[in-house]
Formats: C-alpha cells, sequence, structure tokens
C-alpha cells in the first residue's frame, strides 16, 4: 500500500491520561508510515500530541466524575460530541479506536453509518478485574459493550493470538489481526548506568490506578524492607490514587524507605529507569505495558504479573521474572527472589537484547503492514 492513499483516524476516550500518550504516540509513527494525513480526536492531554508531523488534532473537554449515574451521562455527552467531529472529518477512509475504545460503540456506529472502515485495537481484559473489584460499570463493558464493539469492527486487532480467547474473540477470528503499537526507541533508551552501578531501588513508573495493582505493591514493601538491606522504593505517576499514595506511605510506616516523586515525563524516563535494580509491573489488567519495553531497552529487569503482552515477552529468569499474581504477599515474595537472583546482570542484558531486536520501529510497521494489506 502506498503512502496517501488513505486518511487515517484515530479516536481515544476523552479521558485520555498522561500515560496514555506514549501508546498513542507510537500508533501515530506507525500510521505515519501508511498516511501523511492523519487525525485524531482525544482528550485534553492529547495535546502533547500536537508537536507531531501531519497530525490534525482535534480535542474534546471531559470532567471526571464519581457518581455512576454523571459519569454515564458524561459519557454519553462524550460519545455524542465525538460523533459530531466525526461527521464533520469526511475525507476520513478508516479509524482506529484506541485507549478506552470499550466506551467508544456510539462514534463506531456512526463511523459505520458513514461508510468508513472502522478498526478496534482490543486494549488489556478487565475479565479478572471486574470479577475481583465486583464493579457494574466494568462488568457491563465486558458483557454488552465489548461484544457490540466487535461486532461494529470492520477489523479487530490483538497484541497476541494467546489473548483471543481470554477475550471471547474466537467467534469474530477472521476479522483479527496480531499486531500492537508497542516500539522503542533505542536512542532514547538505552543503558547510560551499567547495572552493577546501581544501588537497591525498586520502581513503579505508570497510572495510579487500582487496575494497575499499586496499592497491592505498596501494602507488600514493609515486608521487602525487612527482609532486605539497604533497599528503597520510587513510585512515579499521576491518577485517581495519587492521594493515596502518602497515606498509605505513612499507615505502613515506609517515609524512610519509599518516596512519591509525582508525574515522570516521558523524556525523564530513560534517567529513572537507569537508577532502578528491578521496576514492578503489578498490574489487573495491561496491553502492552509499554513500560516494560522501555525498562527492558534500559537494561532495567521487570517484574510482571502474567498480564497483556508479559508472558509473550518475559521468559522467567531469563528476560525477567513473572509473578504467579498481584497478591501482597507474592509481590513481596518475588521482589526478594528477583534481587537475589545470581544472574540478575545477565537478565538485565538479555532483556535489553530482546527489546532491540523485536521491538523495534521498522517491526511494529512490519507486524501493521498485514492488516493494510487486507483493508
Amino acid at each position: 500500500m502506498k503512502k496517501n492513499q488513505l486518511d487515517i483516524g484515530i479516536v481515544t476516550s476523552p479521558f485520555l491520561l498522561k500515560a496514555g500518550v506514549p501508546p498513542v504516540s507510537n500508533l501515530i509513527d506507525i500510521l505515519s508510515f501508511f498516511s501523511s494525513d492523519l487525525y485524531l480526536i482525544s482528550g485534553s492531554d492529547g495535546i502533547a500530541l500536537s508537536n507531531k508531523d501531519h497530525i490534525h488534532i482535534c480535542l474534546i473537554e471531559h470532567e471526571q466524575e464519581k457518581n455512576i449515574y454523571s459519569k454515564v451521562m458524561k459519557f454519553l455527552v462524550s460519545n455524542l460530541k465525538i460523533s459530531y467531529r466525526l461527521t464533520k472529518l469526511s475525507n476520513v477512509d478508516l479509524w482506529f479506536f484506541f485507549i478506552g475504545e470499550r466506551v467508544l460503540s456510539i462514534p463506531m456506529l456512526i463511523a459505520k453509518l458513514l461508510g468508513k472502515n472502522v478498526i478496534f485495537v482490543s486494549s488489556g481484559s478487565l475479565n479478572k478485574f471486574a470479577t475481583y473489584n465486583k464493579n457494574i460499570l466494568d462488568i457491563i463493558m465486558i458483557y454488552v459493550v465489548d461484544p457490540i464493539n466487535y461486532v461494529l469492527s470492520d477489523k479487530i486487532t490483538i497484541s497476541s493470538d494467546r489473548l483471543i480467547s481470554k477475550k471471547n474473540l474466537l467467534k469474530h477470528k477472521n476479522k483479527i489481526f496480531i499486531c500492537s503499537e508497542h516500539f522503542v526507541d533505542p536512542d532514547k533508551f538505552k543503558t547510560t548506568v551499567q547495572f552493577n552501578e546501581r544501588g537497591t531501588l525498586i520502581g513503579y513508573i505508570g497510572r495510579l490506578d487500582v487496575v494497575k495493582g499499586i496499592l497491592n505493591l505498596i501494602e507488600a514493601m514493609p515486608d521487602v524492607v525487612t527482609k532486605t538491606d539497604n533497599i528503597h522504593f520510587l513510585v512515579g505517576g499521576d491518577g485517581p490514587l495519587r492521594g493515596e499514595i502518602k497515606e498509605y506511605f505513612h499507615r505502613y510506616d515506609l517515609n524512610d524507605s519509599a518516596e512519591y516523586i509525582g508525574w515522570i515525563s516521558h523524556d525523564n524516563l530513560p534517567k529513572y529507569l537507569n537508577n532502578l535494580k528491578l521496576i514492578v509491573i503489578p498490574s489487573y489488567s495491561e496491553t502492552g505495558p509499554q513500560i516494560m519495553f522501555e525498562a527492558m531497552s534500559c537494561g532495567t529487569p521487570v517484574l510482571v504479573t502474567p498480564v497483556g503482552l508479559a508472558p509473550d515477552v518475559i521468559k522467567d529468569s531469563e528476560t525477567g521474572f513473572i509473578m504467579e499474581n498481584n497478591s501482597p504477599e507474592c509481590i513481596a515474595r518475588n521482589i526478594i527472589r528477583a534481587l537475589k537472583h545470581p544472574d540478575l546482570e545477565k537478565i538485565s542484558m538479555n532483556a535489553r537484547n530482546l527489546a532491540e531486536k523485536e521491538f523495534t520501529y521498522e517491526a511494529a510497521v512490519e507486524r501493521y503492514k498485514g492488516l493494510f494489506e487486507n483493508i
């Protein structure tokens, strides 16, 4: 497919947060290979992407609500605003629905009625988290909204064929393509601090949300501190649990051994990753996660739950560490296991080599070529 044949649009949910900007940036970079005219409809944090070439951005303001009724009404209003914008961009040939895609059924329907190709970029599975959290909205998303989205889609992209059955996608197998937006810039994410020169600093960097398991990690910290000498924890990120992090540090007497530094910009991320001995990703649900690839590229071993692409990428004790679940007990046990591993420096090197070989921009574009050849 030649460049310029298609005008391509990307729609994200209007509550795109800072943590969602790098994956959207990656997708824009990949799609720019196939088209020089790209359009983005996104939330206010999407303004960070305005410096990219050939991207036309439309921002939709959306305020978060705690009350379920107010939340539903806000979602409906935002969906109608996005749908209106879609009707104005009649030149766009196909729309990618990405990040928060499961709440965008109305714009997807409008795109279909306008005769556009609809690509549903399926993100992390909420099944396990919804069962644990018993959140009625998540359960509705999984069992009512997701099946509607699958039917509306012309194509569905998913990061691993292992996830097809987990996401109840077997009946839609003929429209599924295995590709993801995950790649790393090796000139930016590289080793600048040798592994043997790093202190025992354990990190969490990401969105501060229940689904990311951050509170489970904090509950695990006292046990690790008690059993490990000279260990410190660093938490970086932003999100709805921001106000609870320091409260948890105080509750578990962690003020001397843990630090919350707030949001870390993507430009500063390599510096922090190069100071870590281990990064912990205790999520209930993930698509990648992107931070896993960035840490690996910096030679920082990853300890992660078996979600998203982690089981496809991480070979336990070879390219990182997989923990069985994200209970505080399991997290603590596995942090100690990882730190005591006799070949931790070799694992660091293996992780970096894998990221540099398999998760490049060129490899990501190749994965997407199969999708575009079938549009």
